[in-house]
């Protein structure tokens, strides 16, 4: 391999990391993820991601700081959307609870419940 194609390869590489952060995204939004695991996932990588950015800038490899900067801006968004989520399911349970005639109980564990990865959110 010669140098210009040596090069490429962190471009290719960073590249094809966002598109895969698109595709978590997306599956995110389809599914109306509210599942804990995928907040975990988003709060574990916001961490490393910038970790990773740090340690790019200081060996000044551009590549790097482009993927990182850009995963931990997506990543943000994918846990605000996820955080959203699950306060609307909360909000919905609170609301058939109270027009069940059920006693309320509005502590944390009113909105507790198995996460299964896939919530269908009243719209």
């Amino acid at each position: 391999m010669n140098q210009s194609e040596i090069l490429s390869i962190p471009y290719t590489a960073t590249a094809v990391s966002v598109v895969g952060r698109f595709i978590f995204m997306f599956l995110l939004y389809k599914n109306k993820s509210t599942n804990s695991l995928s907040l975990t996932f988003c709060i574990l990588n916001i961490c490393s991601s910038s970790m990773w950015i740090y340690y790019s800038a200081q060996l000044q490899d551009t590549p790097l700081v482009i993927r990182s900067s850009l995963e931990l801006c997506l990543l943000f968004l994918s846990s605000v959307y996820i955080i959203r989520n699950k306060v609307i399911a909360c909000r919905a349970e609170r609301r058939l609870e109270g027009s069940a005639s059920l006693p309320s109980n509005h502590g944390p564990e009113s909105c507790q419940r198995q996460d299964s990865g896939r919530q269908i959110l009243p719209t």
